[in-house]
This record gives C-alpha cells, sequence and structure tokens, in this order.
C-alpha cells in the first residue's frame, strides 16, 4: 500500500515522532505489569527508543511492501492496554496491519479482541522465576548475561543468579569482570547501569544481584550457600562436551540441569530451537545448543529441504576469527590457526555440516563443509551451494525465504534484507539466528546458491538463551500466530 506523500515531511515526522514517544510508557507498562513483548514484525519494542520504533516502522515497507505508520499503529497499541492481555508476545505491526485489511470499519479494541482469544488456550509464564548460573563470563557468557539482564524486567522468567569464574590473585578482579561487562568493543555499552559490591562479590545489574563464585572446577561449588535452588547452568567454558564431563556441575547443590554453548559430543543432544528443540524434555539433564554456524544454517536448509528437497550441497563459512586464533603468529596445535588471525584468510575445518544431521536427519550425508576464518572480529557468513530436487529461480527462493521470515514458526531464527548495500557489520547485533541476503541469491534450474549473514557472538546468544526458556518452561503466545 502507498502512502501519499505529506505536504510538510518535517511537520509529518515531528508527529510521528510523537506518537513513537507516547508508546514507550505503553510498552513498558505492558511489559512490567502484564509480561507483555510489543514487537513489529518480530522487532522487540521494549527499552526502544523513538527513533527506533520508526525505524520498525519503517522496516515493515521495506520488507512486506506495506506502509506502516504510527498514526495506524498507536491507536491499536491503546487498545491492546486497555485490555490488560496476559503473558505473550504480541505482534502489533502484524495485527495493525491485519486490521487495515480486516477491520471492515470495527473499532480496534473490537479487533483486538477476536484476535486475543487465542491466549486462553496457551500456557501462560512461568510464575516462579528460574534460577540461571552461568559457568564462564567470556564472549558468549557475557552476552548471555546481558540478554538474561534485559529480559528480567517483567520479574517473571528466568533470574541469572551467579556467575562461576576461576579464582584470580588480583586485588580489582570484580571491577574487572564488571568493566568487560559494561564496555564491549563490538556490542557497546551495557544498557542499563552496574553497581559493584565487593564485600558480598556481587554485581547489581539494573537491580538485579549477581553473585560472583570463584572455583577451580564445579566441585568446589555449593550453589545453595547463595540461596540457589533448581538452577540451569549454562556452561560456556567449552572445557567440559560430554556426558561425563558435564554431569560435574548436577553433583552440586543447587543445580537442576546443564545446557553447553558449543557442539555436545556422544549421545547429548545438539539442539537448534527453532528446528529440534522438542528435544528439550524433563528428563535430559544435559543438553548443547550446538554451535553458531550450525544454528545459523539449520534453520534455511530445513526450509528448503521440506520446500524444495536438497539432493546434495557444501556449506562454506566465512568466519570472522575467534579468540582461539593467535593475534600474531605462534604456536597452535591446529593447522594455520597459529597464524596471525587480524592479517590472514585461515582455512581450517568446520564439523558444522555433519553437525546438520543431528537437526536434520534426512541430509545425513548430503553435505560437505569448510571454513575461512577472516580478519574480521565479529559477523560470519555462509555460503550454502545446494542441488535441488526440483527446478526453480531466484523470485520463488526469495519470495519462499521472506514468507519464512515473516510469517512462519522460524522467524525468530530466520531475517530477511534486501538492501542491496548490505555489509557485515550491519548485522552486529542481529537477534535472528542468521539473516538471508537476498540481492545475493543464485539459481539456475536445480542449482542454489544462498547467502547468510549470522552474528556468530549474539545472533547465537539469543538462540542459547530461548533454548535456557524452553528448559524453564518459560512459555508465550504469539499473536497473531505464524501462518506457515
Amino acid at each position: 500500500m502507498d502512502r501519499p506523500r505529506p505536504d510538510d515531511f518535517f511537520e509529518d515526522w515531528q508527529h510521528r515522532e510523537a506518537l513513537a514517544e507516547s508508546m514507550i510508557p505503553l510498552i513498558g507498562q505492558l511489559y512490567r505489569e502484564h509480561d507483555v513483548t510489543v514487537m513489529i514484525y518480530g522487532r522487540n519494542l521494549v527499552n526502544r527508543s523513538p527513533i527506533q520504533i520508526m525505524k520498525a516502522h519503517r522496516f515493515v515497507r521495506q520488507i512486506e511492501h506495506n506502509e506502516l505508520s504510527e498514526n495506524e499503529s498507536f491507536p491499536m497499541l491503546q487498545a491492546l492496554i486497555s485490555l490488560q492481555p496476559g503473558p505473550a508476545r504480541i505482534d502489533i505491526g502484524k495485527l495493525t496491519v491485519a486490521y487495515m485489511q480486516e477491520g471492515n470499519g470495527a473499532a480496534p479494541i473490537d479487533f483486538l479482541k477476536a484476535k486475543l482469544t487465542q491466549l486462553q488456550a496457551t500456557p501462560a509464564a512461568a510464575q516462579q522465576p528460574q534460577d540461571v548460573v552461568l559457568y564462564g563470563f567470556g564472549r558468549i557468557g557475557r552476552l548471555v548475561a546481558r540478554l538474561l539482564i534485559e529480559k528480567a524486567g517483567s520479574g517473571n522468567g528466568l533470574r541469572l543468579r551467579a556467575v562461576v569464574v576461576r579464582p584470580n590473585k588480583a586485588a580489582n578482579d570484580l571491577e574487572k569482570r564488571a568493566s568487560l561487562l559494561r564496555r564491549d568493543s563490538i556490542h557497546g555499552s551495557f544498557q542499563g547501569t552496574i553497581r559493584i559490591l565487593r564485600e558480598e562479590n556481587q554485581l547489581v545489574c539494573n537491580g538485579n544481584p549477581i553473585q560472583f563464585i570463584y572455583a577451580k572446577e564445579p566441585s568446589e561449588v555449593d550453589y545453595t550457600r547463595f540461596g540457589i535452588q533448581n538452577a540451569i547452568v549454562v556452561d560456556n567454558t567449552g572445557v567440559w562436551r560430554d556426558e561425563e564431563g558435564l554431569g560435574q556441575h548436577l553433583k552440586c547443590n543447587g543445580t537442576g540441569r546443564v545446557i553447553l554453548t558449543a557442539p555436545g559430543k556422544g549421545k547429548i543432544p545438539n539442539v537448534v530451537y527453532g528446528i529440534n528443540d522438542n528435544e528439550i524434555q524433563p528428563h535430559e539433564k544435559i543438553l548443547s545448543a550446538a554451535s553458531c554456524t550450525t544454528n545459523a544454517i539449520v534453520p534455511i536448509l530445513k526450509a528448503m529441504n521440506d520446500e524444495f528437497a536438497i539432493l546434495k550441497g557444501h556449506v562454506e563459512t566465512v568466519h570472522a576469527y575467534t579468540n582461539d586464533q593467535n593475534l600474531i603468529d605462534n604456536y597452535h596445535s591446529k593447522s594455520r590457526r597459529g597464524r596471525g588471525a587480524p592479517l590472514n584468510m585461515v582455512i581450517t575445518e568446520t564439523g558444522a555440516a555433519q553437525a546438520v544431521a543431528k537437526a536434520i536427519p534426512e541430509l545425513a550425508g548430503k553435505l560437505t563443509g569448510n571454513a575461512i576464518r577472516v580478519p574480521t572480529p565479529n559477523v560470519s557468513m555462509a555460503i550454502l551451494n545446494l542441488r535441488l530436487g526440483r527446478g526453480t529461480d531466484k523470485e520463488e527462493v526469495n519470495e519462499f525465504i521472506r514468507r519464512l521470515a515473516l510469517h512462519s514458526p522460524l522467524q525468530q531464527q530466520v531475517g530477511y534484507t534486501i538492501s542491496p548495500e548490505a555489509v557485515s557489520t550491519d548485522f552486529v547485533g542481529q537477534r535472528h539466528a542468521c539473516v538471508f541476503d537476498s540481492r545475493s541469491t543464485i539459481v539456475s534450474e536445480n542449482s542454489a546458491i544462498l547467502y547468510c549473514w549470522y552474528d556468530n557472538e549474539f545472533g547465537y546468544s539469543c538462540q542459547v538463551v530461548r533454548c535456557v526458556e524452553k528448559m524453564a518452561g518459560v512459555s508465550w503466545s504469539t499473536i497473531p500466530a505464524a501462518t506457515a
């Protein structure tokens, strides 16, 4: 839907900016008092600035071929808060577009009442917060901490209670940990305040006390000393990746389950949220959230296989360098990774192609894979070279992925961009497991080459937190529900 040009662009901007400012207290009230997360086409509006809210509206025009103005969404938001809905993720953008197309003159509140009836049939969020412990405080640990603190606003759901780190003789260790959480060269500053309680070994982040525990190994920790019970332990050290090693956490007082932020070995389920998270069952005490690359490629591969049938394929990942590599040439146990990471493109192996089979068994033996580490600190790309079971064209593939990203159950996992100027830094902070670059798609009959960006740090951390939420039994309705 095209909208007529305003007579005065600046006056129109000021009016819409004022509406966006007026939305902020309503969005905050819904979140804190009703445990409702308000979104626009999957983009979270909680704790966002007026400009960010306006950009979310503009995003709809770019990707949905439908103009959405604050003039239309604001009355819908007012109607929503008057209904006092229960815990849910409510996409006010999609509901507003649906109202514009289907409202037939009905009042917004009457239209919303009909749409929100499904809330009664869906379980609400957990009433008692679930204790979470981070074992390790590296790149992923700190980003998961940011996400858990961000999500604590409603008081329900997950509660970060403690962080376990190795003993350090430095007197200012806690201050150093606080500084690493507060400032990040890639992801920017922490959105909130951090208070250091040195005597208690605690950081108070946005009002959330977080106990820092110093231990060389899990057996040294008794979490019940700090009032922690039945905690989910997020092990982001990568030191232990099998049942025996990770099982050490379960022997500690105060723990209940463990999730590993790396590919698990042996019989440990490797879960890609959105694809095989049905494997998160109460009897499974140890789970893996797989790898960042596996999380990036599995959703697209699953969708493409369901629609077009993948006969064969190769996955090439162009991956940002990681802390595992050397800054300058030095000894490394693995081939080529000893060469200076900021100076070289480094060919190395990836287990992501083989790991796909754990989430999508029907693709077992059909994929090969390799990786190139490149001199960028974050954001990677997966190039999927696929031979399909039927002929198609670029337009069909792009439209299929666009609808997948906007309306399917995978809308949290798959993003979509139409920008001809997109580069890696544009995807820092992306919450999707991957973002499909529609401009780069190459299709010739039954051969397709697809390009997928992913924030290998933050996007992956979001997937980890989604797994933790499911382990905790934290569940919300999503309104409107996915249509495909």
